[in-house]
């Protein structure tokens, strides 16, 4: 009796694909509940919504943004073909943005640039976790590879307007704790 052969997504040349897919697939379905939760919650209860978005979808978004650190470990491991320094500038962004401005202040949670940000946040990750979660697996849609390559050009430019608009803005308006932070990035 000769050995027991693996299936062929366990065979080490398919391990990375298969831990890629997972992540990407994770990753696709926290940043769907968040959009979804978001959408729906705005359909319901209209612009009430929107002043408790943090409260409601906050949770999830950190913990989506936290797990999204892997993707540097990734890149410098070698599983992802991609460069560190945009992505790390881009994690460190919103990690700061997240964890320091906006967790940490419960006069900025309520602001309508909270669901902004958020909503575009997802809408990029969404897409880009798509398109990623299918290249793994060898799938190639051409509209979905267009809004991966093309939708970031409108929505970051839009981001940093929000981010740099009420947030910051807010912050050295209340003298908040991070009034230096907040100084740097208006």
């Amino acid at each position: 009796m000769g050995p027991v052969e693996l299936p062929a997504w366990l065979q080490p040349r398919y391990r990375k694909n298969a831990y890629l897919f997972i992540y990407y697939l994770i990753q696709f379905c926290g940043h769907s509940w968040i959009f979804t939760n978001m959408t729906v919650r705005f359909f319901s209860f209209g612009k009430d919504s929107v002043v408790d978005t943090f409260y409601a979808i906050g949770l999830v978004m950190r913990l989506c943004q936290s797990v999204s650190l892997l993707e540097l470990l990734h890149i410098y491991v070698g599983i992802e073909s991609d460069h560190l320094l945009p992505r790390l500038l881009q994690l460190t962004e919103r990690i700061i943005i997240l964890f320091v401005v906006i967790t940490s202040q419960e006069e900025v949670q309520e602001k309508y640039v909270v669901c902004v940000l958020f909503i575009f946040w997802n809408l990029l990750d969404m897409v880009r976790y798509t398109y990623s979660m299918l290249s793994v697996i060898g799938i190639s849609y051409a509209v979905l590879t267009w809004l991966s390559q093309t939708l970031w050009m409108p929505i970051y430019p839009l981001c940093v307007l929000a981010e740099g608009s009420r947030t910051h803005v807010s912050s050295i308006n209340e003298g908040s704790l991070f009034t230096g932070l907040a100084l740097l990035w208006t």
